[in-house]
């Protein structure tokens, strides 16, 4: 379907640009379905999160259930069911980072962002998150910010983490790239 045929739902839910892309992805792949993770990232990307109309949209658009896309999507820690900060802090407990002192940076995250598990800033900035795994055992502890990899993160490394994507922040205020 192109985005001159999409339905006027799906044109309520995602910009013309990303149904192209989407489109583009689906003939990508000999069965629709394996396209599911990658157009979740990307709706995700510019939606903010993965709300009931993405999941019934993505569901129409490669011919599965919504129930389906959801049973898919539960089982990835970078996709989200409700609004993320604009930086998604994900700090990775499993046994290698907790060895190598991931709780202590997790708490760190916490005290200086005054939000606990999936919570957000008051200004929408941060959002902060202990995962599960995020497949960076030889660097731990390790954290992901968005799509940004961080490896041997020490608690007293998070003020300037945090300051540097809040420098990002700012830049895009203004209008700059970040």
């Amino acid at each position: 379907m192109s985005a001159e045929n999409a339905s006027p739902e799906s044109k309520a839910v995602f910009s013309a640009a990303l149904q192209a892309r989407l489109d583009a992805l689906a003939t990508k792949y000999p069965v629709k379905r394996s396209a599911l993770v990658p157009m979740l990232l990307y709706a995700q990307d510019e939606v903010g999160y993965l709300s009931d109309a993405v999941i019934a949209e993505v569901a129409r658009r490669i011919g599965i259930t919504e129930l389906e896309v959801r049973n898919v999507a539960t089982y990835y820690s970078l996709l989200r069911f409700k609004p993320a900060g604009q930086f998604n802090i994900q700090v990775c407990t499993n046994i290698s980072c907790m060895l190598r002192g991931a709780y202590e940076v997790y708490e760190r995250f916490q005290e200086e962002l005054g939000v606990g598990q999936k919570g957000v800033t008051r200004d929408g900035v941060f959002s902060l998150e202990e995962v599960e795994c995020i497949g960076a055992c030889c660097w731990a502890p390790a954290i992901q910010v968005n799509y940004d990899f961080l490896d041997d993160v020490k608690p007293d490394q998070v003020p300037g983490i945090l300051q540097v994507y809040r420098a990002k922040e700012g830049a895009r205020e203004k209008g700059g790239n970040a």
